[in-house]
């Protein structure tokens, strides 16, 4: 043991280490205590310090010695640990520097934004459609007219097409001897005929004057169509059995209505003006039927009168029911009416109205049971305060004249009127029921409307789930369009059928024509495939006849296509049946009512007479259809359609229920579908948009929903197999059922249609056909310059908004200029006090 003089004497182990004299023995020994050193440190020891003796050295190994790895390995981890933590915080501070020197140049480059003023956003691409050249001979003129079969219509053709020439020779200087006559268009079944009396009862003429002296001017038409006038793009005129050889110029179309004279003379004063040659010939032809005077034609009335004329040819009219809303009487009227009848009964006398009696009875001197005819309402949904355009009337009177007025009564048309005030107390009070309703109309229409409110409908269908899906109430008028419609067919038994009609829509040829001949061959469809072909657009230049679209639809059904919806198809599970699935790519067609699972049963569902592949194509043949839209019937489920879910009161937790959407709601409802839809909202509450509620419902009860492809134009020069790419862009074929369908995102492709919503092409056409400038173009003066005013085949148009015409040769009083004028035989001050109270009037 050796000793230090000045800190006594010192253990071996301290010797040894003492004789080391350095700082690194000095560590070394620090980290002997907490752990062994390792067999390498020790031979670096033996080399290094070759003097010590083996005893000297080993004095400090302990008795227990370690694992000879775990030192090397500690010191690595060690300086690893230290390398890490350096980089780390180089990392840091060089994503501090830079986040700040970003702060720095994001200041400055706001700074620089802004003394150099706004800058402006990259326009979108716009869709390949827009690309496409616009169509010219839309607007050819009269004076261009030849024969149907030797016009080369401008569209459609393919690329490769070019035009040849035609054998018209009126094009170029106007020839004032070369416009032939205008023709009378009658559409109606011969009335007097033996094969018409024989069957139905004698219809008899309705006049526009109680003493039935104004006869009703009948459309004129020319025959023939402009040069290189285009086919429809869609939908057909022969399918339906309409005339596609004839054309209308505005003052044939709309001169029976008050077009084309002067206000004092009793028309509307508009059209005075252009290109009026020929103007005037429906007023001198063989019907020599003068002008009509339309100041004071009171059209309720004379719908009343001309139903009341021709009652016999209906069934009898049922007793209205009773308002609920005014209804709180002593004693029910209806249970007083059924003591009555049974003292009928009981007396011997035959109750017609009682199960098993036929409503068709035998005529005196006649012998056969004669059929009655249906009735039909159409319903034009309006507003309160909507404003009625010199255009907008003489719509309205050509409504009247062709489907109520002209056929005998076998269409009325009525006003649903919308009170957007729900604390308006209409409900409340008759005479301000009667008050609003009359300041809703125009003067010549009063008579004619009935009254709703979103709270009524909120009343008589309560306990609907209020879900406001994109912020809108389910009772509204744009979710639950059908509503008061529902409700109006419970109050109005006596009709068959009820159109809901929109005030933007307007036809170029006549309406009684268009739908009786849409109803007719919606009557003769099959049932077999029908749900397959409402889905689809039909495309004459690309899918060929209708037989031959149909056949083709049938193999997209059952074989299915190359769609990138089947992708997944394989993977698809068995019917829950536990029958074997379809083939990966093929559709089940639509065979009688397709249920949800919570669906209210219904004793009237139509069940098939057959399975779907016995039948021949005959089942559903001459059934009427419950449901006819002009839009396809597609499916909404896995498109982008922004309406597809709304679905209120359904069992939605494993999926959606089946359904059918049809865009626009203008369409012709049964009585028994809207019955059905009546009975769904107010039992298990049941509810979905509007343009999804009819279609879908007739979908679930297996009733017949038919759309009728009428001819739309297009405005452009589309590539055919490029249209149909883009229309019928869904699941097999289809319009829908898959993300890439035409409804919802891709919905702009319609603009430059002449029907869908928003069609831009509708209205535009619809006001250069009534001689005005659209988009600096056309106009009185290319009319006169050029080929003439345009003539255009029957055409159906929506929308068609606020058309101003130009009125002059006199000056027309609008009624509602003076408010106090309709409140005669009552006080008027007190009366108006009243009102103000209760916010009718200000």
């Amino acid at each position: 043991m050796g000793r230090n003089s000045r800190h006594g004497p010192l253990s071996d182990e301290d010797e040894d280490l003492y004789d080391l004299g350095n700082a690194p023995d000095l560590e070394k020994y620090q980290y002997s205590h907490r752990r062994s050193p390792s067999p390498d440190y020790e031979r670096d020891n033996e080399v290094s310090y070759s003097g010590s003796s083996r005893e000297t050295s080993g004095s400090y190994q302990p008795m227990l010695r370690n694992s000879p790895h775990k030192r090397k390995e500690s010191v690595s981890r060690h300086r690893l640990r230290n390398r890490r933590a350096r980089w780390l915080c180089l990392i840091l501070f060089s994503a501090m520097v830079m986040f700040i020197f970003n702060l720095f140049r994001m200041s400055w480059d706001s700074a620089r934004q802004l003394e150099a003023g706004p800058v402006e956003k990259q326009t979108p691409k716009p869709p390949p459609w827009e690309s496409f050249e616009f169509l010219k001979r839309y607007h050819g003129g009269i004076r261009t007219l030849l024969a149907k079969n030797e016009n080369i219509p401008e569209y459609p053709r393919e690329p490769d097409d070019t035009p040849q020439p035609s054998s018209n020779t009126s094009i170029g200087p106007r020839d004032s001897h070369s416009l032939p006559k205008s023709i009378p268009f009658d559409p109606y079944p011969d009335y007097r005929s033996d094969a018409y009396t024989l069957k139905y009862h004698e219809k008899h003429d309705c006049f526009l004057d109680s003493g039935g002296l104004v006869q009703i001017p009948k459309v004129h038409y020319y025959p023939g169509v402009t040069e290189g006038f285009p086919d429809p793009a869609m939908g057909s005129h022969d399918v339906f059995g309409l005339r596609n050889d004839i054309c209308f110029d505005r003052f044939g179309r709309l001169g029976p209505y008050g077009y084309g004279y002067s206000v004092r003379r009793g028309g509307m004063g508009a059209g005075l003006h252009g290109d009026r040659e020929g103007a005037d010939d429906m007023w001198t032809g063989a019907d020599k039927i003068s002008e009509v005077d339309y100041s004071n034609v009171p059209w309720a009335k004379v719908q009343e009168t001309c139903a009341e004329k021709n009652k016999r040819r209906f069934k009898s009219p049922t007793e209205k029911r009773d308002d609920l809303f005014h209804k709180m009487h002593l004693r029910d009227r209806e249970d007083a009416k059924v003591e009555a009848r049974a003292t009928t009964i009981s007396g011997g006398a035959q109750d017609d109205s009682q199960p098993g009696n036929a409503t068709q009875r035998k005529e005196p001197n006649v012998g056969v049971e004669l059929t009655k005819l249906p009735r039909t309402a159409v319903l034009v949904r309006t507003w309160w305060d909507y404003e009625y355009t010199p255009e907008d009337i003489i719509y309205l009177r050509s409504l009247i004249s062709e489907l109520s007025l002209l056929s005998g009564g076998e269409y009325i048309i009525h006003f649903l009127v919308h009170v957007k005030d729900d604390n308006l107390p209409i409900w409340a009070d008759k005479k301000i029921y009667d008050r609003v309703l009359t300041n809703a109309l125009p003067r010549e229409f009063e008579g004619m409307g009935t009254l709703w409110s979103e709270r009524q409908m909120a009343l008589i269908y309560g306990g609907l789930q209020e879900s406001f899906f994109r912020d809108l109430p389910v009772h509204g008028v744009y979710r639950g369009t059908f509503l008061p419609v529902q409700y109006f067919a419970y109050q109005n038994p006596d009709f068959d059928y009820f159109w809901n009609w929109e005030m933007d829509v307007r036809y170029t040829g006549q309406w009684y024509h268009l739908l009786d001949k849409v109803q007719s061959w919606s009557k003769a469809q099959p049932r077999k495939g029908l749900w397959e072909r409402n889905g689809r657009f039909y495309i004459p230049s690309v899918h060929g006849s209708w037989e031959d679209f149909k056949q083709m639809v049938r193999v997209q059904t059952e074989m299915g296509t190359d769609h990138p919806a089947n992708m997944w198809s394989s993977l698809s599970k068995p019917n829950p049946d536990g029958s074997a699935a379809p083939q990966p790519k093929a559709d089940t067609p639509v065979w009688g009512p397709l249920s949800p699972d919570d669906m209210l049963a219904h004793q009237n569902d139509t069940i098939p007479e057959t399975s779907y592949e016995k039948d021949r194509y005959t089942w559903g043949v001459e059934e009427e259809a419950d449901l006819i839209v002009f839009n396809p019937l597609f499916d909404p489920d896995g498109t982008t359609w922004f309406f597809t879910s709304d679905v209120t009161g359904y069992n939605t937790t494993t999926a959606l229920p089946p359904r059918r959407a049809a865009i626009t709601t203008t369409s012709r409802l049964s009585r028994k579908l809207l019955q059905t839809m009546h009975r769904e909202a107010v039992i298990p509450r049941h509810m979905m948009f509007s343009e999804m509620w009819p279609a879908s419902i007739a979908l679930h009860h297996g009733y017949k929903a038919v759309y009728a492809p009428h001819p739309v134009y297009i405005d452009r020069n589309w590539p055919t197999s490029y249209l149909n790419a883009v229309m019928n862009a869904g699941r097999n074929g289809a319009t829908g059922g898959a993300r890439t369908s035409v409804f919802g995102s891709r919905e702009h492709n319609f603009k430059g249609t002449t029907w869908f919503y928003d069609a831009g092409f509708a209205s535009n056409l619809w006001r250069r056909w009534l001689g005005y400038k659209v988009d600096n173009d056309g106009g009185e003066q290319a009319e006169l310059a050029g080929e003439g005013r345009m003539c255009l085949p029957a055409v159906f148009l929506h929308p068609v908004k606020g058309v101003g015409m130009g009125v002059e040769g006199g000056v027309r009083v609008e009624e509602d200029e003076v408010v106090d004028a309709r409140l005669e035989g009552t006080d008027k001050d007190s009366e108006n006090e009243r009102m103000g109270e209760m916010g009718v009037i200000d």
